[in-house]
């Protein structure tokens, strides 16, 4: 067959024309870049675990897990009984189970805050700087042995003045600890409570900025997660939205945005019992969080329940089933972290994470697939680069967490771990 004789395509623009437009949005086009990097490539945990200063130990990792497990050989001791308690499909009981139980022996904790905030409370100069010193310390050590947690660090005093000079000095010493001990270490996640303004946030920039000099360490080598617990954290005096405001004065350190249930819900006038992470006004708070760290790289966690898992199993399979639903809802709207206040919390936490995951395994990788061979594929669904996008990062989440396995996930997508995170926009392959 002959080819097609190639037509001539006019134009009317010149070059010069295009030129100017290209110089007239330089400027945009930096701006663009600096403000939404997209996302930072990186592992993010599904949860992070609060312990008071003082309670903290070399073992409380291994703590929680083993508590953990003793909660469901108490309370749900077979995949059966687990998954009817939590309404998990009979298809997932034994794959959830399974994998949870041997996540609480491998992995329990994957982001732990040492806290010296509420959790602590106020204490002694002396009594404080020992603690903080010894945090640095444990988490050194921890690292040293192989024990710690993909992430760890610390929640500070915030930087309102009654408190602001305890929280400086609490986070020197820390940080001084570690690089004493060698270094600051991957993973190291450091906390600001109860944010009200954007000039807080350009006061812990500052903090960080300072000590990097002092240490000698590559600028903006420290990040720090920005705790929204106030609601002037999420509309200021003047109308705006103050959040937006608070990811750009940290100047490229922010990391998180964590959403303060309880802190946050009291502000708004919202009484003890209703205090939840489903209320009205937690859903407003954390819509507008997400929409402004939206392409920014700061990632979201909700909050928690103060609903212990403790007590009497019929108690503990109510505050477990509260537990398993909050996450699952949180996972549909893309919160993908939260927090957890107790072991009994560790069970629901990855039974919720891991049915998500798994659910959805076959239809995003079947989508993801035809996406790929630019076909409809047997779901008869046409998707854009930015469903795509979602797909395979909804993969690359359940890789990371251990709700997926890398082969299964291969088999059904014929694509391999860098060429999910390429789809996913990541930039770097995920933290192990």
């Amino acid at each position: 067959m002959e080819p097609e004789p190639q037509q001539t395509v006019r134009t009317s623009l010149p070059g010069a024309v295009r030129a100017a437009v290209a110089d007239s949005l330089a400027a945009v086009d930096a701006e663009l870049a600096r403000r939404y990097p997209g996302d930072p490539g990186t592992r993010q945990p599904v949860h992070t675990v609060y312990v008071p200063a003082d309670l903290v130990t070399a073992g409380t990792v291994r703590d929680w897990g083993d508590q953990a497990l003793a909660a469901l050989d108490r309370h749900a001791p077979d995949a059966g009984s687990f998954a009817a308690v939590l309404g998990i499909p009979d298809e997932l009981a034994e794959p959830v189970h399974t994998r949870v139980r041997a996540k609480l022996e491998r992995e329990p904790v994957e982001d732990l805050r040492i806290d010296f905030e509420d959790g602590y409370g106020p204490r002694p100069d002396a009594e404080e700087d020992a603690a903080a010193a010894r945090a640095a310390g444990l988490i050194a050590a921890a690292r040293a042995d192989g024990t710690a947690p993909p992430y760890a660090g610390i929640r500070m005093k915030c930087l309102e003045a009654a408190v602001r000079d305890r929280g400086i000095r609490t986070l020197d010493i820390f940080l001084t600890g570690l690089m004493a001990a060698g270094g600051l270490p991957d993973g190291l996640v450091l906390t600001l409570p109860k944010v009200t303004y954007a000039e807080q946030v350009t006061a812990m920039a500052r903090l960080c900025g300072e000590f990097e000099k002092a240490h000698g360490l590559a600028p903006g080598r420290i990040g720090f997660e920005i705790q929204i617990e106030t609601t002037q954290a999420i509309l200021g005096p003047d109308g705006r939205a103050t959040v937006a405001r608070m990811i750009d004065a940290a100047g490229g350190r922010a990391t998180g945005l964590h959403y303060g249930t309880f802190d946050y819900s009291a502000s708004c006038g919202v009484g003890a019992a209703h205090q939840s992470m489903d209320h009205p006004v937690a859903d407003h708070a954390k819509a507008v969080m997400q929409v402004a760290a939206a392409g920014t790289g700061v990632r979201l966690s909700d909050g928690s329940t103060n609903v212990l898992p403790v007590g009497p199993t019929e108690r503990v399979h109510d505050a477990w089933r509260l537990h398993h639903r909050l996450v699952r809802r949180s996972l549909a709207r893309a919160y993908h972290q939260g927090w957890d206040m107790h072991p009994g919390h560790l069970p629901t936490r990855y039974a919720a994470v891991y049915a998500f995951y798994r659910e959805g395994l076959e239809a995003a990788a079947e989508r993801l697939a035809a996406y790929v061979d630019r076909t409809a594929g047997p779901s008869g669904v046409a998707d854009e680069p930015a469903t795509a996008k979602a797909l395979s990062g909804h993969l690359v989440r359940g890789l990371d967490c251990g709700a997926l396995d890398a082969a299964e996930v291969e088999r059904l997508t014929g694509l391999g771990r860098a060429e999910l995170d390429a789809l996913a926009g990541r930039a770097a392959p995920a933290a192990p």
